[in-house]
């Protein structure tokens, strides 16, 4: 597969991952947020606000024609 159709395959992946990661994100964060202690609250959005980078590594790699 060229490169430039890596990149245009990987960018609707990408839309689509983090289309699916904010629904989910923000329904955790409905159900959890209301019962979790007030000190937890900020610790929920740092983790919900930084966890969705890590499972991109190999699909940037993929898109650049790294990986397989």
């Amino acid at each position: 597969m060229q490169t430039r159709t890596r990149k245009a395959v990987g960018c609707f992946a990408l839309l689509a991952y983090l289309a699916l990661y904010v629904a989910v994100a923000a329904t955790l964060g409905g159900v959890l947020l209301p019962i979790l202690p007030s000190w937890a609250s900020p610790v929920y959005f740092v983790v919900a606000g930084v966890a969705w980078v890590a499972p991109l590594k190999p699909l940037m790699g993929w898109m650049n024609g790294g990986g397989a």
